[in-house]
């Protein structure tokens, strides 16, 4: 006679988290941070098709690193939460808390519930009309959620990143200086080698401008982003109006 395998709630709670942030680990890192037009994202990433940063409604978007797969499955799944509450309701009730929790459930059940959990890490941002009414929320796998204050990273190299975030990110910086700022921390060698070289075709840019009508999301790229990146350029921040980007 056979004796059943078995193996405790705690155990197979651990080699899910385990597996779920072996996964994560292995992608490019994303850094959201707050500028004083708004919130800007800032992605290692140089295809042009597979998207780690989108829009999700007026004042809403989305970051995600891991399986592109299922965090792209989230999103699609945010942008009709979304719709539908705006239709159903008003465009107001769309808040990034209320998708962050939408999110959170949705992560958690395929944690405890199914047989892989999803290897992915998301942040859920919202701009607001003024630095302290901007919305930061980071969910992890398992749906736990953090409400982040001014700046988050995620993906394979987020703790020393989020370190140099700790101590160079100030409220109040001109999206030239954020961006910078997030693409030398992404070009850093873990292992303190010399820093890689980010151009503008190998990284995913995108902001919500407060400053921007209704819709307030932009991707930024060409010779704008290039300008940004530049400490030679003037150019501070995105102008109100879109134009053409190269």
């Amino acid at each position: 006679m056979t004796m059943p395998f078995y193996v405790s709630p705690e155990q197979l709670m651990k080699d899910r988290a385990d597996y779920a942030r072996k996964g994560i680990a292995r992608g490019r890192s994303v850094v959201v941070l707050g500028y004083d037009g708004g919130i800007a994202f800032v992605a290692e990433n140089p295809s042009r098709a597979l998207h780690k940063v989108s829009e999700i409604y007026d004042r809403i978007a989305f970051a995600a690193v891991g399986k592109y797969n299922e965090f792209e499955n989230l999103r699609v799944a945010g942008v009709r939460y979304a719709d539908l509450r705006g239709y159903s309701y008003d465009r107001g009730d769309v808040t990034a808390r209320g998708l962050a929790n939408a999110y959170a459930q949705t992560l958690g059940t395929v944690f405890t519930q199914e047989s892989k959990p999803y290897e992915v890490e998301i942040v859920v941002a919202e701009v607001g009309t003024d630095a302290d009414s901007d919305q930061i929320y980071r969910l992890t796998y398992d749906g736990s959620v953090a409400d982040e204050h001014g700046f988050v990273a995620m993906g394979g190299q987020a703790e020393p990143i989020a370190a140099g975030l700790q101590d160079r990110w100030r409220p109040g910086m001109t999206l030239s200086a954020a961006l910078r700022l997030a693409v030398e921390l992404l070009a850093q060698d873990p292992s303190g080698g010399a820093p890689r070289t980010l151009g503008a075709s190998q990284l995913e840019v995108a902001v919500i401008d407060r400053n921007r009508p209704r819709r307030t999301f932009r991707r930024v790229t060409g010779p704008l982003l290039e300008a940004l990146l530049s400490s030679e350029d003037p150019t501070t921040g995105v102008p109100a109006e879109d134009g053409p980007q190269g």
